[in-house]
């Protein structure tokens, strides 16, 4: 049971407090409520550059990271398709720095060309190394726009391609981040060992007077149903070739979720897992195989994928892959395996939450759901789960018509 205190400041910003006094350091997290969904389509990786320019400096603060390093802190984030997550970790009597710090950013960035230029070139450099100079680095760059037609899921993070973020401007920047950063699209999550009237008292000190904004009416444009397989063929420099199934599966806060991301685990999540145990341990026609969910707030993927055995075709695997799902469709689960695979998952969850930051993400994150309470409830879920469910939802989602496939093919 993660226990928290939730209180709303009149300018919009949610704030949950996690009160935590098994270590010496606070946490500080802050999660936006924008991704590269929001993004315009031809101005992409907007969201993933604002991840890096929010550290370039403040108004007030020209050096983020060394004034939280004086005080003894280190700060990180991540940007997703949904959301982009700040956090903080401080040694406790310090944590007002650290709120200091986000409070000045969320109020305004430095905005400054040499800044901004900086950032562009990091942000390039990445794309460069991460996703065009290295083997299957383009994957998500390839599988993305076969998946989708119209979400704005159809680009990775870091945007469809380098020109967009060369050709970013200082105004592009101040459009962005006043559309997106402020109190009313933000949700602040403090945790450790202090007391709730001091989070009160310290939050309405540096975040009660910072303007909200107007926020925008998100309109994404529905996903077509996809009624056709799709696949796709490209040829790499790489060691050996590779397939990336993706399924269409449920949206984050709807019922069938569980049953999918319990259905990765069952299909590819360890080594004891079906598609392990016959592809890569028993027929050896793979050397690694991995099936996972992407964990999308809209309709997101299930994906298969994994590197081919030498002697084994594209053309063969493929015929493998679908022999084995109709296989499967026929052949139902049993109580011992559903039972596995609760208990790594209550396992998994047991582990994750041993760690304040990761409790202080998740409180963000669920609330960002829209309930945060449902933190403690959705392990239940996951122990409702029966046999009949589980195979319903595996022959709903793993079906050919809903699938697109990514083939990479090794060329000298």
């Amino acid at each position: 049971m993660i226990s928290y205190h939730r209180f709303i400041l009149d300018n919009g910003l949610k704030v949950l407090f996690h009160y935590d006094n098994s270590c010496t350091m606070a946490v500080v997290n802050t999660l936006y409520d924008v991704g590269a969904r929001d993004e315009n389509p031809n101005k992409t990786g907007f969201a993933h550059l604002f991840e890096h320019l929010m550290f370039g400096g403040s108004k007030n603060i020209q050096d983020f990271d060394n004034v939280l390093q004086n005080a003894g802190g280190e700060s990180n984030a991540f940007t997703s398709n949904d959301i982009t997550n700040y956090y903080d970790l401080i040694p406790t009597p310090n944590i007002e720095t650290a709120l200091w710090l986000e409070s000045d950013r969320m109020l305004s960035l430095s905005f400054l060309e040499k800044s901004l230029n900086v950032q562009k070139n990091v942000v390039i450099e990445e794309f460069k190394q991460r996703y065009l100079n290295q083997p299957y680095g383009d994957v998500w760059l390839k599988l993305r726009p076969l998946c989708y037609k119209t979400h704005p899921y159809q680009w990775a993070t870091i945007g469809k391609e380098i020109a967009h973020i060369e050709q970013a401007t200082l105004q592009d920047v101040k459009d962005f981040f006043f559309q997106h950063y402020a109190p009313n699209t933000a949700i602040l999550t403090i945790a450790g060992n202090i007391q709730k009237e001091y989070v009160e008292d310290v939050v309405n000190k540096w975040y009660r007077d910072i303007p909200s904004v107007e926020k925008k009416i998100r309109n994404i444009e529905k996903e077509v149903v996809q009624s056709d397989f799709r696949q796709l063929t490209i040829e790499r420099k790489v060691p050996q070739d590779a397939f990336y199934y993706a399924f269409k599966m449920q949206k984050r806060n709807e019922k069938g979720y569980i049953l999918t991301d319990l259905l990765s685990d069952y299909l590819a999540g360890d080594k004891s897992s079906v598609l392990y145990q016959t592809f890569v341990k028993e027929k050896k026609y793979c050397t690694e195989i991995q099936s996972y969910i992407l964990g999308s707030l809209d309709e997101g993927l299930l994906l298969i994928s994994g590197k081919i055995s030498p002697g084994i075709s594209l053309e063969e695997i493929n015929t493998y892959i679908w022999e084995k799902i109709e296989q499967l469709k026929i052949k139902s689960i049993d109580e011992k395996e559903l039972s596995k695979l609760k208990n790594k998952f209550l396992t998994s969850k047991e582990f994750q939450d041993q760690s304040t930051l990761n409790r202080a993400m998740n409180l963000s994150f669920f609330e960002l759901l829209g309930n945060v309470d449902t933190i403690n409830k959705e392990f239940d879920e996951y122990l409702k789960i029966d046999i009949n469910s589980f195979h319903l939802n595996l022959n709903h989602i793993l079906k050919q018509s809903s699938c697109s496939l990514l083939q990479v093919k090794a060329i000298s």
